[in-house]
């Protein structure tokens, strides 16, 4: 089977038949691949392309520079991102099938950088999953957000926000929901 013919056997097992996360990556549990993630950021200038997960295993050095790469910028501070959402946004990237990295707009938020945002914008939940390292808002120049957002949909392992208007996708390992145009 080839690796586009595993990847649409593994979107339509999860579409049709894993409502719950532990299911949806059921294909790659003890399956011997790696999962890989690539991201850029443009508030740092920081670059990120690691192999985080091996043959059933995290690795942990690639956790710890995943989470540092998706600490909340304006105040330098991180903590450990969630292996689900990493999971989910590799995922969906490589259901997309690009080479582009993701461009990261906002990982880990500090309570005060959450405040902050949230009294500019009522978009900002007030117990956002940022808060936990649990959530991620991505973009990729080559792909739209309703792309991005069917993708990650179809993983049925969290929540999928469009945010069209603003150009990104916002994917967590919260409830399974959906929202947004």
């Amino acid at each position: 089977m080839t690796r586009r013919g595993l990847l649409a056997a593994f979107a339509a097992t999860t579409v049709a038949a894993a409502p719950h996360y532990a299911n949806a990556f059921s294909l790659f549990r003890n399956a011997g691949d790696i999962r890989r993630i690539k991201m850029y950021s443009g508030r740092t200038g920081e670059s990120l392309d690691t192999i985080y997960w091996i043959e059933g295993k995290y690795l942990p050095e690639a956790l710890r520079e995943i989470a540092y790469f998706m600490r909340d910028w304006r105040n330098d501070r991180a903590i450990g991102i969630d292996t689900r959402a990493i999971d989910i946004m590799a995922a969906a990237h490589r259901l997309l099938d690009v080479s582009e990295p993701y461009m990261l707009l906002s990982g880990y938020r500090s309570p005060q950088t959450n405040a902050m945002l949230r009294s500019r914008s009522r978009n900002v939940a007030q117990n956002s999953l940022h808060l936990k390292g649990e959530a991620a808002d991505l973009r990729l120049r080559s792909r739209s957000v309703a792309q991005m957002s069917r993708a990650a949909s179809a993983l049925s392992a969290g929540g999928v926000g469009r945010y069209s208007g603003s150009d990104f996708v916002h994917m967590d390992c919260g409830p399974v929901r959906t929202w947004g145009v």
